[in-house]
Parts: structure tokens; C-alpha cells; sequence
């Protein structure tokens, strides 16, 4: 595996590969779930490569920033033993050598959801994606269903921008009791990591008898249902349709049916989302 931080350097060790590029950017502090897009890749694609970058434009909370985990020494040693070519671990120079003042209009899968809660967060996104696109030229990008409404604006990004890349949307990988993987886990204590699981209980819960309750009922249950624990308090619970992202009126629709769900515990803020129909 080279391990590069220069952009020059990434295309040189890019340069001396051959074949269909598959690439799983990512924001470091790795776990199985990214672990999970890599032996994707690797299985599909003749060139693996990864990026390892905590992206400063699509926090708009400085303190979650901050505090982000970050472990590179890990993370490089997880991706040799992956079988990762390329891991590419740049600064913000690096990937901004002039400050990215583009706005992006993805539309009305960036305006439900964690769109209005987390203001300007998926135009961050736009702009490290495209920009990491640009450099690595992948053929096919890899990322987790877990989050479900960055894969629809990465697709509405690809479509806009017109790049030649094949989004692949992965499961979710869980913990044994069923909580969602992700970086931000390493930052619950003892007692709130005790109670984060409920989240999915309530959520496997709700998809056995979704088709009983209308949309609004269920939604009212799931959200009483989670904040019955002291550890965890709902910021949403939204039920909506599996392609336009859009809250569903009812439970017929050829995209599906998916509920979509961001709950605090404590300053740690998770997310997940399960099918209902």
C-alpha cells in the first residue's frame, strides 16, 4: 500500500495502476463498516483506493469538528491489512489550496431531514466529494447506506456535475446489539452506549407493524418510544419515500418506504434509518 498526503503524490501512485478505480473516501477513525465499502471495492474494482480526510466545510458545529476522532496511525493499518493500493491522507490545503466558495441547489433531498438541522452541512459535502472526485478519477465511489440522505445528494451531485462515476450505495453494518457503526460511537460514554442501541430496537419495532399505524401515528410512537430511554432525546423521525427522500403521505410507493431517524445522546448526535415497506 502507498500511503500519500500530496497531490502530486497521489498522482504519481495513481499513475503506476491500471485498470477500474474504486474509491471509499472517508473521515478516518475507521470500523468495520468502512471496512465493509473496502472488501466491496476490492472484490469489484482492479485499484482500491481511500481517503482518510475530516472535512472542515460540511461541520456547521465548530465543536463537533473539534472533537471528531481522529486516528491515522490506525486507520493506515487497517487499510494495509484491507489490502488498500492507495491511501490518501491530504490536509486542508491540500484538497482547498483556494478557499471553495461553490454553492450547490441539490434540491429537495437536501431540504428535509438533516438538511435544515445541520444548515450548509451538504454543501460541504458537494465540495469535498467533487473535489476528491477530481483528484482520484474513480470509476465507482463506495459509501454506507447508514447515511442515507448523503448518498441521495452525492447521486444528484454526480448527475449535476456530469462526472463519470457509479455511486454504490452498501448495508449498514451494525454491533451485535444492532447499533449502527460509526466513528462517532468511540465518543459515547459507558451509559449513553448502553442505552444507543435502543435506537435500532425501536426502529426493527416499528417496521414488524408499520402497516397498522397510519405514517403519522407510527412517527408519534417512534419518537415516544426512543425518549422513554434518559439517555436519548429524537430530533426527528421522518418516514419517506426511498427515492425522493420526500416525507411519504402513505405507505403505497414503488421507491419503498424508509424511516429515517437522528437522536441525541448527550453532545453526540447518531443517525440511522431502517425499510418499512
Amino acid at each position: 500500500m502507498k500511503a500519500v498526503h500530496k497531490v502530486p503524490d497521489l498522482r504519481q501512485a495513481l499513475s503506476g495502476l491500471n485498470g477500474t478505480v474504486g474509491f471509499v473516501p472517508t473521515m478516518g477513525a475507521l470500523h468495520a463498516g468502512h471496512l465493509s465499502l473496502v472488501e466491496r471495492c476490492r472484490r469489484e474494482c482492479d485499484v482500491v483506493v481511500v481517503s482518510v480526510f475530516v472535512n472542515p466545510t460540511q461541520f456547521n458545529d465548530r465543536n463537533d469538528l473539534k472533537n471528531y476522532p481522529r486516528t491515522p496511525e490506525k486507520d493506515l493499518a487497517l487499510l494495509e491489512g484491507a489490502g488498500v493500493d492507495v491511501a490518501f491522507l491530504p490536509g486542508v490545503e491540500d484538497v482547498y489550496p483556494q478557499e471553495d466558495t461553490r454553492r450547490f441547489d441539490f434540491g429537495p433531498v437536501e431540504r428535509v431531514m438533516e438538511g435544515p438541522l445541520r444548515p450548509g452541512h451538504f454543501n460541504g459535502v458537494g465540495q469535498v466529494v467533487s473535489r476528491l472526485f477530481d483528484l482520484v478519477k474513480p470509476h465507482r465511489a463506495y459509501f454506507g447506506e447508514k447515511d442515507f440522505q448523503q448518498v441521495a445528494v452525492i447521486r444528484e451531485l454526480v448527475r449535476q456535475l456530469r462526472m463519470p462515476v457509479e455511486i454504490v450505495a452498501c448495508p449498514i453494518r451494525r454491533d451485535a446489539d444492532g447499533l449502527a457503526l460509526s466513528s462517532r460511537n468511540a465518543l459515547l460514554n459507558p451509559a449513553q452506549r448502553k442505552a444507543a442501541p435502543h435506537i435500532y430496537r425501536t426502529l426493527c419495532e416499528a417496521a414488524e407493524f408499520a402497516n397498522r399505524k397510519s405514517i403519522p401515528e407510527l412517527c408519534r410512537w417512534v419518537r415516544e418510544r426512543i425518549d422513554e430511554n434518559p439517555e436519548l432525546e429524537t430530533e426527528y423521525f421522518e418516514v419517506v419515500d426511498g427515492r425522493t427522500l420526500q416525507p411519504a403521505a402513505d405507505w403505497k410507493g414503488e421507491h419503498g418506504r424508509y424511516g429515517c431517524v437522528a437522536v441525541r445522546v448527550g453532545e453526540i448526535r447518531l443517525i440511522d434509518n431502517i425499510k418499512l415497506c
